[in-house]
């Protein structure tokens, strides 16, 4: 049986809840994640408790916000005038807006607050800062094909398609 190493494509059934049990994300109902082990296709965390693991596997994984999405840094809020940002949607807390960075790099960002004509925005990842806990259910693992591995990622069924 093949066990979940660098260069494995595994697929696997998941339910992420946060630290008061309430469900994040889950799989069920719908496709497995399927991704390239060692490759930072998914958190660390999560990567690192299904190293060694194999098809039929259930587990349970608690992954600390420093093996996940990163601890919340106040640095990653910022206030704009709201005169800034685009005229439509009309900014409201929650929005999710996409910005530039000062590298030129692609940010996410949440409307977390307003106040009169300033608005304060968040690049923090929505994740950060929390305990996440996953159920898994390992489907499948394979050997990756040199193509997968060459570009880092799953390529059919569940993974890129080019």
């Amino acid at each position: 049986m093949t066990t979940i190493a660098n260069g494995s494509v595994v697929a696997f059934d998941y339910t992420l809840r946060d630290g008061a049990g309430a469900v994040i994300d889950s799989s069920q109902g719908g496709s497995p994640m399927v991704y390239l082990h060692g490759h930072g296709n998914i958190v660390a965390g999560l990567e690192v408790a299904l190293q060694g693991k194999t098809a039929g596997a259930n587990l349970k994984v608690t992954v600390k916000p420093e093996d996940g999405y990163g601890e919340w840094r106040e640095e990653l809020v910022m206030k704009v005038a709201r005169g800034r940002l685009p005229k439509s949607p009309e900014p409201s807390v929650g929005l999710e807006l996409q910005g530039v960075g000062p590298g030129g790099e692609p940010l996410h960002l949440r409307v977390i607050a307003i106040e009169g004509d300033q608005v304060s925005l968040d690049a923090n990842h929505p994740l950060a800062g929390q305990e996440l806990h996953f159920d898994v259910s390992i489907q499948t693992v394979r050997a990756a094909s040199e193509e997968e591995l060459a570009h880092g990622h799953v390529h059919g069924h569940g993974g890129a398609h080019h």
